[in-house]
């Protein structure tokens, strides 16, 4: 037996090893398969079954086709790197539901597809570095429910939408440097429960993306190094976990002192190469154990004693020396005693005859009368100074200037010269009636503008001209009727747009032209009761559409065509008594939270939902007047649903409701109105279903609260874990 098995065995490997493809190299022993720079066309049909290791690098592949690598259903590990892939065809790895490593490093890949990474259900490190991907579609990552690693940099990403990720419940660490990425949704990041290093470095990143970031509880170390980020503001970072942070070679030009407030565990802070002048004491950073300031402009003056001798009292680690004055260049900060940290005297006037010295030509305007400079943090301010005329002579170095309550009127052409390097301008509550043709000219760097409580009303189609990167515009609370038409044309970055409070009626074509790059808009508490068909069609990246507070009877259904990424939809608050069928059809792809509270809603229809299901993550349907719902069963990726303050009639028609109800593991405030034995009850809890026909029927027809409870622990699993606490809170229930 021992002699025959032999022979088998000899013949078995005899038989592999003739399989072996023309151009590769096979370790039977190993099973491995190395097909390196062979010029090879399409994946080798005559690769031995049992491979486990598949290299493939250097060859000319285009198209990975559906079903490629169906006849090697072992492998653990392919390369397929430099193979000038193109497109991923929909199925392309199915069948290699072992593959624990695959490799599409430095190919032209520009899109992933829904079902392009299907079948990899054991994958743990996925490498896209070097590719052309421009645009990830929903569901990319939705089987890779083992995946550890994900590598994506070096691609062209430019922006991440919310849930992009959903599916790594696992993910360990996701690397997104070197990309052109601008704006993160922001809940780019929430289905990422095990994340602990997130890379974002070498990116365009003009802010800190907050409100993206705290999703991140469990995250300890983030990388946001060599973005053009240039101010931290109050409680910007709010991550429980984050012990490393860096944000080295940005444009730091100043760190608010509670920055950090609301990230307790954080232990090293890079901040090399800014143009960091100074820090103000991070009273916030309880936890923080070392700083590194090394290659930034600091100023070792008194302005910087606080920071120092926080430094010293929170016995925080420094590494940095002194850029000035002259005397102190070249010290390490943490070699400097208070004493020497000295602010000179004012500088006498030059003389006529000698020529004064010239320090930096780009800061060396003088302040305004009667306005603060600050050259260390390049901020200008003449808050609340009853200024009539907008104040010329700031340093030309200023990024951030503050003229918040004035008495200014009109802001005339050419109103801010030689302010270049302006990055946020503040003008709210200034009286402005009026802002001219040219008036922001000059302003090539701006990105916020916050116009908020003035008197505009309609503003020139010249009105931004200068100002190509503005990308935030604030006009809540002015005196707008309807949009200003053409305003948007010369905003090819405009990416944020605020008009809430103001009295627009209507929305009208031609409305948004211009702002095809918007993707939130943002205009609640109008007197809005009409939508044209294609009022919000130019603004095709829309993801938030907030139109809560006005008087809009009906869902504007034919106004939602053509956004295919709108993900959040709010008409809270709209007299709008029906919901017909269909009314979300148009963005049934792509919303996932819907809000239609406090509308004295009284009928939905039962097509109402036609099109939404798995991707709905939040419904709110609180403080209405309806006794009934459609039947909402295919809402299955809820993590949200208020049906709190609804006077439901707990008859037999309900019973699919109060049968839903018992899987979901979320309180969702569900009472009866009526009839008058049931009225003030949960809906879970009335008995009035009892006489139903069917109700023994089903996991949820018991009658006992323990069977109800065992019924909904399977449900509890398929949730993620997700508690019952956690939706309470999260729907306000």
């Amino acid at each position: 037996w021992a002699l025959l098995l032999l022979a088998a065995a000899l013949a078995l490997e005899g038989t592999v090893a003739a399989r072996c493809p023309t151009p590769c190299v096979c370790d039977n022993l190993r099973a491995h398969v190395l097909c390196l720079n062979g010029n090879l066309m399409a994946i080798p049909s005559t690769i031995p079954q049992l491979t486990k290791k598949l290299d493939l690098q250097g060859n000319s592949f285009t198209v990975i086709p559906v079903g490629a690598f169906l006849a090697t259903p072992y492998l653990t590990h392919l390369d397929l790197q430099r193979c000038k892939v193109e497109r991923l065809e929909e199925g392309a790895f199915r069948g290699l539901g072992r593959l624990v490593y695959l490799n599409l490093a430095f190919n032209s890949i520009a899109l992933l597809y829904q079902e392009s990474l299907d079948g990899l259900s054991s994958l743990q490190q996925l490498i896209l570095e070097g590719n052309r991907i421009e645009e990830i579609q929903p569901g990319a990552f939705g089987h890779l429910g083992s995946l550890t690693v994900l590598d994506l940099r070096a691609n062209a990403l430019v922006y991440l939408p919310d849930m992009v990720f959903q599916g790594l419940q696992v993910l360990r660490w996701l690397r997104l440097s070197h990309n052109a990425l601008h704006v993160l949704g922001s809940e780019a990041f929430t289905a990422l429960p095990a994340l602990r290093r997130l890379s974002l470095d070498h990116n365009e990143l003009q802010a800190l993306p907050s409100e993206a970031l705290a999703r991140l509880d469990g995250t300890t170390r983030l990388d946001l190094g060599h973005n053009p980020i240039t101010y931290v503001a109050e409680e910007a970072l709010a991550m429980a976990s984050l012990k490393h942070l860096s944000l080295d070679h940005a444009a730091l030009q100043d760190v608010a002192p509670n920055a950090f407030a609301r990230s307790p565990q954080l232990r090293t802070l890079d901040l090399r190469e800014n143009q960091l002048r100074g820090l103000p004491p991070l009273a916030g950073a309880g936890g923080l154990a070392r700083v590194s300031l090394a290659g930034n402009p600091l100023l070792c003056s008194c302005l910087l004693r606080p920071f120092h001798d926080w430094l010293a009292r929170a016995r925080v680690q420094v590494e940095g020396a002194c850029a000035a004055p002259p005397a102190l260049r070249g010290r390490p900060l943490d070699s400097l005693r208070p004493p020497e940290m000295r602010c000179g005297h004012p500088r006498l006037p030059p003389s006529p005859v000698t020529p004064p010295e010239q320090p930096r030509a780009a800061g060396s305007g003088q302040c305004p009368q009667g306005c603060a400079c600050s050259p260390d943090f390049r901020h200008g301010s003449c808050e609340n100074k009853d200024l009539r005329k907008i104040p010329w002579g700031f340093p030309r170095d200023t990024r951030l200037l503050n003229l918040r309550q004035n008495a200014f009127g009109t802001v005339p052409p050419d109103a801010f010269p030689g302010l270049k390097e302006l990055v946020s301008l503040h003008l709210q509550s200034c009286s402005i009636g009026a802002l001219r043709p040219g008036a922001l000219r000059g302003l090539e760097s701006l990105v916020y503008l916050y116009l908020t409580d003035n008197r505009l009303s309609t503003l020139a189609a010249t009105a931004f001209e200068g100002a190509p990167q503005l990308a935030y515009l604030d006009l809540d609370r002015n005196a707008f009727t309807r949009l200003p038409m053409g305003a948007f044309q010369l905003l090819p970055n405009l990416i944020s747009l605020h008009l809430q409070h103001n009295a627009i009626r209507e929305l009208a074509d031609g409305d948004l032209a211009g702002a095809g790059g918007l993707r939130w808009l943002y205009l609640a508490g109008n007197a809005i009761g009409h939508i044209a068909p294609a009022a919000l069609a130019p603004a095709k990246m829309l993801e938030k559409l907030h139109l809560e507070g006005n008087h809009l009877a009906e869902v504007p259904t034919a106004s939602l065509w053509g956004l295919p990424t709108l993900s959040e939809l709010k008409l809270s608050r709209n007299p709008i008594k029906r919901v017909g069928d269909s009314a979300f059809l148009p963005v049934a792809s792509s919303l996932q939270h819907l809000y239609l509270d406090n509308m004295g809603l009284e009928q939905i229809s039962p097509g109402a939902f036609t099109g939404l299901g798995p991707k709905i993550r939040s419904l709110y349907l609180e403080s209405n007047k309806m006794s009934h719902i459609p039947d909402m069963s295919n809402f299955t990726g809820l993590d949200i649903l208020n049906l709190r303050d609804v006077p439901f009639h707990c008859d037999c028609q309900l019973l699919p409701l109060r049968r839903w109800i018992d899987k979901l593991n979320l309180r969702i405030g569900a009472t009866c109105g009526s009839p008058a034995e049931a009225r003030g009850l949960k809906v879970k809890l009335s008995t009035t279903f009892q006489t139903c026909p069917g109700w023994g029927r089903g996991k949820a027809g018991g009658t006992s609260p323990n069977k109800t409870k065992a019924a909904s622990k399977p449900s509890k699993k398929k949730r993620s874990g997700k508690s019952p606490a956690r939706g309470f809170k999260k729907s306000r229930a």
